[in-house]
């Protein structure tokens, strides 16, 4: 890891720069399109969370083109928010305020649909053959991590509500 200091004035660019290549790496080998990992990155290491197009071309040391791709798949993802600045044409970007855990929020839709998919299947093939048993297996795991997880964001809200309150 790079030090840098403390404060947007602290962190020199090449720091940021680090840091930024550090937190898309293990992003991108999870699965995340290279860019759109870059661009999350950039953004999640910026202060103020949120940047033009143009700034994180230049941050980024990339073209324009290349940034709008990724902006797109990162809206359509609602791990972004795109804002017009007032009183100009300009648009930012913006993570969300508690970003990772709306994914993880997201997610449990996902896992949901993933359950409700692998129960039917499980029917349908019959538990009596090897896919219906590994279908309904399958279900039954989703359901005790759907569980875990939801039980363990509820843990974090909580201490993060007492956390906030002092």
């Amino acid at each position: 890891m790079v030090s840098g200091g403390s404060g947007e004035e602290g962190v020199d660019a090449a720091a940021r720069s680090a840091v930024v290549e550090a937190f898309a790496t293990p992003l991108i080998e999870g699965g995340m399109q290279r860019m759109a990992a870059r661009v999350f990155a950039c953004l999640f290491a910026e202060d103020s969370a949120t940047l033009s197009a143009g700034e994180l071309a230049e941050r980024l040391v990339v073209s324009p083109a290349a940034v709008s791709g990724a902006i797109t798949y990162l809206t359509q993802t609602n791990m972004i928010t795109r804002d017009r600045q007032p009183g100009s044409r300009r648009e930012s970007y913006r993570l969300h305020h508690a970003v990772l855990f709306e994914i993880m929020t997201n997610r449990d839709r996902v896992f949901a649909d993933w359950t409700a998919t692998m129960r039917e299947g499980a029917t349908v093939l019959g538990t009596g053959t090897p896919a219906g048993r590994r279908m309904h297996r399958s279900a039954e795991f989703m359901e005790y991590m759907r569980a875990e997880i939801a039980a363990s964001m509820e843990r974090w809200r909580s201490g993060a509500t007492e956390e906030a309150r002092g």
